[in-house]
């Protein structure tokens, strides 16, 4: 027994297929947007009026002829291994997560010999972006790297 192809079964199979269509981009967009807790400015107009003084701040860090790599250690702690550095400097660093939840947290560092500060906790297991920041008296370098 044959049966009629009509306009509902065409309207049902067009619902049908877009409507899986649409279920799954929106699934996949609740995906991407609670897995990945990026960095965005508040107000991206503002921050291109900001733009050239980044750039001016950046020269001056240039100037400095300071330079940092972080590594972490065997007992979890991160390593500021720097090059350039003067005496009496301060390292600090925040930390945050590239993908996954927005976890974040900072550490402090202490000198453990000429050009190595160590952090005094160690830093939980995974990824991590860590913005490392000296300062000596009124200059400031900062720079960012990952740690896994």
């Amino acid at each position: 027994m044959k049966r009629e192809f009509t306009g509902r079964h065409m309207t049902a199979v067009l619902v049908g297929g877009f409507g899986i269509v649409v279920a799954v981009n929106l699934y996949m967009a609740s995906l991407a947007t609670a897995g990945f807790g990026g960095v965005v400015v508040k107000n991206s107009y503002v921050a291109s009026q900001k733009f050239n003084t980044w750039l001016e701040a950046a020269r001056e860090q240039e100037s400095l002829g300071w330079s940092a790599s972080v590594e972490r250690g065997a007992d979890g702690r991160l390593l500021v291994l720097t090059q350039g550095v003067p005496a009496g400097a301060t390292v600090s660093a925040e930390l945050r997560r590239p993908l996954g939840d927005a976890e974040t947290t900072g550490l402090d560092f202490e000198a453990a010999g000429e050009g190595v500060f160590v952090s005094t906790d160690p830093l939980a297991e995974g990824r991590w972006i860590v913005r490392v920041a000296i300062e000596n008296a009124d200059r400031q370098w900062v720079d960012e790297s990952r740690v896994e």
